[in-house]
Order: C-alpha cells, then sequence, then structure tokens
C-alpha cells in the first residue's frame, strides 16, 4: 500500500521506516528541506542512524497525490493549519492516521475534533490513533514496542493494526475508545512534565512511584470529562504510556520538567527544545478544564503554577503535601 507521512520529524520518519520495513510504499513530506534531503540520502532526519526504502519530499501536494493513507506526524501546535493546507489541496477522500499527543489549548479539543473541523467531510475517509509507550530512539532500532489503534470506525481501526504490525518488534491493538486513547495520550504529557520536575530537584523514586499512580487518576479524570472509558486510561494509552514517558530521558516532556526542576527557566527551556513540548500545552489545556468544569486535577494546577505562574518546585510541593488528608480512591 502507498502511505504519506506529513511530518519528517523523530516520529514521523521513525513510523515510514516502520512502514518501509512492513513492505509498503512511503512519502514523507515535511517543510524543512535539510530533513527532506536527509531522508532522500538514506539518513534519519532526527537521528543518526540509517533508513532505508523512503522517499521525501516538500510538495504537499505530491504527498497527497501519492496516497490515500495519510500519516498525522506534526505537533499538535502546527496541526490545524496543516489541516486546512490539506483540504485545500484534496482532491479526493483521505484516510487520517494521527501519532501526535495533544489537546488544543485555545479550543480544548482533540485532533480528530480538528481533522472535523478543518476537512471536509466529502473529503475525510477515516480517522484513527496511533498511539502508546513508544520512544522513536526505540523503535528506529527496532525494539519491541507495543501500540494501540483507535478508531470510531471499525474496520479502519483493524487496517492500521494490519499496516503498522509485524512479527519482529512492534504489535498493535484495537480500541474502540477514541476519545480516552487521545486524551490518554495528551494528558499523560503533563504528568511527565511534572515527573521530570521532581527529579530535576531531586526527589527519588518514591515520589515518581506517587507521581504515576496519583497522575493516572488524573487522566481517569479527564477521560470521563470527555465522554472516554475510564478502564481505557489504564491501559497501553494511559498508564503505559505515562510510564514510559515519565521516567526516560528519551522523552522530550520528562526533559523538560527536568530542566525546570534544576532551576533553569521556563521560556529557556521552550526555546532551547529541539521539538515542541506538548506537555506544556496540555498543562495549559487541563488547566482550563479546571477552571470550567471543576475537574479535580492538583497535579497539574500545581505544574501550570510552576510554569505560568513563577511558583518554585519546593512551593509547588509544599502545595501539595498540605492538601486536606483524605482516604485513597480511584474515581
Amino acid at each position: 500500500m502507498k502511505i504519506s507521512v506529513i511530518g519528517g520529524g523523530s516520529w514521523g520518519t521513525t513510523l515510514a521506516q516502520v512502514l518501509s520495513d512492513n513492505g509498503h510504499e512511503t512519502l514523507v513530506y515535511d517543510v524543512n528541506p535539510v530533513a527532506v534531503d536527509k531522508i532522500n540520502h538514506n539518513e534519519h532526519s532526527f537521528f543518526d542512524i540509517k533508513i532505508e526504502g523512503i522517499k521525501a519530499t516538500i510538495n504537499l501536494k505530491e504527498a497527497l497525490d501519492f496516497a490515500d493513507y495519510i500519516v498525522l506526524a506534526v505537533p499538535t501546535k502546527f496541526m490545524r493549519e496543516s489541516l486546512k493546507q490539506i483540504n485545500q489541496l484534496a482532491t479526493r477522500k483521505l484516510y487520517f492516521i494521527n501519532v501526535s499527543k495533544g489537546i488544543e489549548p485555545e479550543t480544548l479539543k482533540r485532533v480528530s475534533e480538528i481533522v472535523n473541523d478543518e476537512i471536509s467531510p466529502s473529503m475525510l475517509g477515516a480517522y484513527a490513533v496511533l498511539t502508546g509507550p513508544s520512544h522513536a530512539e526505540e523503535v528506529i532500532l527496532r525494539k519491541l514496542t507495543v501500540l494501540t489503534a483507535a478508531s470510531d470506525t471499525e474496520w479502519f481501526a483493524k487496517s492500521v493494526q494490519h499496516l503498522f504490525s509485524n512479527n519482529s518488534y512492534l504489535r498493535v491493538y484495537t480500541s474502540d475508545d477514541l476519545i480516552g486513547c487521545e486524551v490518554g495520550g495528551a494528558i499523560k504529557n503533563a504528568i511527565a512534565i511534572v515527573s521530570g520536575m521532581m527529579t530535576g530537584y531531586g526527589l527519588g523514586e518514591n515520589a515518581r512511584a506517587a507521581l504515576i499512580t496519583r497522575g493516572i487518576l488524573e487522566i481517569v479524570r479527564v477521560v470521563v470529562y470527555y465522554g472516554g472509558k475510564k478502564e481505557t486510561a489504564f491501559g497501553l494509552t494511559g498508564i503505559g504510556d505515562l510510564i514510559v514517558t515519565a521516567s526516560s530521558t528519551h522523552s522530550r516532556n520528562f526533559n523538560a520538567g527536568l530542566k525546570i526542576g534544576q532551576g533553569i527557566p521556563v521560556d529557556q527551556v521552550i526555546s532551547e527544545s529541539r521539538m515542541v513540548v506538548e506537555g506544556i500545552r496540555a498543562i495549559q489545556a487541563a488547566k482550563d478544564l479546571c477552571i470550567k468544569n471543576k475537574i479535580e486535577l492538583p497535579i497539574i494546577e500545581v505544574a501550570y503554577d510552576v510554569i505560568f505562574n513563577n511558583i518554585t518546585v519546593q512551593e509547588g510541593i509544599q502545595l501539595l503535601l498540605t492538601r486536606e488528608l483524605k482516604a485513597e480512591t480511584v474515581e
């Protein structure tokens, strides 16, 4: 099958290699001519690793004409504008596979909702999200990884499952809980920022275990608010994804939090990051949910105050420790 990948960054190029490994013709589109040139010379756009069987272009129309299946691998910050451009150039139904994780802070919309906003119904064939615990650094080395393909359209979830699964290093499950999978992938980035902050500040494994456990409850609350299934948050796209991003320097969100915890100014952390730090945008979105819908998200609220209201990490920890004592619940 022919597949186009929109976004030739670390994850987009890596998944293009997966698709090529699985026998599919793959064309990567990116606005950066340097990245495109590297891919066309069998070099990964982000890692110092050789790739094979992938072509790239700076011409969006060429990418859209190449395939009906479109992998969206652009940061959610640029998703809406990218979709507007795609819609202007589309000439037939397109089938979207989103691999980016985030919520739009300005609208509190998930990527599937942004797709519905920007792609004309006559051009929208189906939509799925491919998500789960995965570092591009490991996938490109073909290390064992397990993901989930979720869609409101059952046949399309199964189609994505078969596109990306292989018998060597990648297994994909399906889910009908599109909302839960999208929200889990977005909000875990916020908790990963906090994990990095705590580590940078000097807290240990005890604190991280507590954070992951209590953090998954905040993910559950947001999933349920959006209408997703609570149990999804305890699967690959919730707790699985949280574990891998809350404890690894491969995670851009963990690394950003790590630097903040070490006292580096937030603006400097953002400006020096090679990739968009989705967790900061997720914290913005979740904070708005707290205000507008009175959802209890104490960890994320404290993270917001550290990032946007200039309180110290130590002050944030004290805010959490001095909350009213209560029984542990999973609600």
